[in-house]
């Protein structure tokens, strides 16, 4: 028996409940994503899009809203979170299920052409500096000149930065959005544990991936400071690259090929 969509849309709610302890002003980080791609491919036919670290589909479903004439690429390892974000959203996006970073993991994506923007919010975080060096580099050869590169995340400051400040600031904000009354990530899925009709998703997940997924607050963090990536993002051969709107440590970074 499948997942239905009433059991993917419940799941789906609860899990943007929890992410916003994890990112600050969440559905204003997604509005800035989805202007800086409508800018980006402005006039174009078909835009092509992926989103890495896709999860249940919620950055997905708001670029499709926005850009319904986009051809979206959605890229998770996570079976469970892959398979609520095809019941949910089945027609905003064509979903992959492969490794961000490791060997062949562009293959997958099956693409056509070259990208015109890649997107991500709170998930390439867990690579490490190698991998993430080799990511950054996989990106820039499938982006077409002038296409973006938009991550959304969690960057500590480096040390010229007043770090307990910026933290202090953007937790004080989730405050007062009240993010914390929200259940935590490790509930999320422990909850999931108890609902009959995601076992089967849930030992697949087991098999293929023992360890936590990228997306969530539990997912482990390379602790790699803005200074960095944007270091590692011109090597790899973006010609400009910067954040475009900063709440405490919470950025969206913007690279241009």
């Amino acid at each position: 028996m499948g997942l239905s969509r009433a059991a993917a849309e419940r799941w789906v709610r609860r899990w943007d409940r929890q992410q916003q302890r994890y990112a600050v002003d969440r559905d204003e980080r997604f509005t800035v994503i989805a202007d800086v791609v409508q800018q980006v491919t402005a006039g174009q036919a078909r835009p092509l899009v992926v989103d890495l670290g896709s999860g249940p589909g919620s950055l997905t479903a708001r670029l499709a809203g926005r850009l319904p004439e986009a051809e979206i690429v959605a890229v998770d390892m996570d079976p469970l979170l892959l398979e609520l974000a095809r019941t949910r959203h089945a027609d905003a996006a064509r979903y992959v299920e492969t490794v961000i970073g490791e060997p062949g993991w562009t293959d997958a994506l099956g693409l056509d052409r070259p990208l015109d923007a890649a997107v991500s919010t709170t998930a390439l975080h867990y690579l490490a500096e190698g991998s993430l060096r080799r990511t950054y580099q996989h990106l820039a050869a499938l982006l077409r000149p002038g296409g973006v590169l938009v991550n959304a995340d969690h960057f500590p400051p480096d040390d010229t930065q007043p770090t307990r400040i910026a933290a202090h600031v953007g937790h004080r904000r989730s405050e007062r959005l009240r993010a914390f009354t929200h259940e935590d990530w490790e509930s999320w899925w422990a909850a999931t544990a108890k609902d009959p009709e995601l076992s089967g998703l849930l030992a697949e997940r087991r098999r293929g991936q023992p360890a936590a997924p990228p997306g969530g607050g539990s997912g482990g963090h390379n602790g790699l400071p803005l200074s960095l990536h944007v270091k590692l993002l011109r090597q790899a051969g973006f010609t400009q690259t910067g954040p475009v709107w900063q709440f405490g440590n919470s950025h969206v970074l913007v690279a241009v090929r």
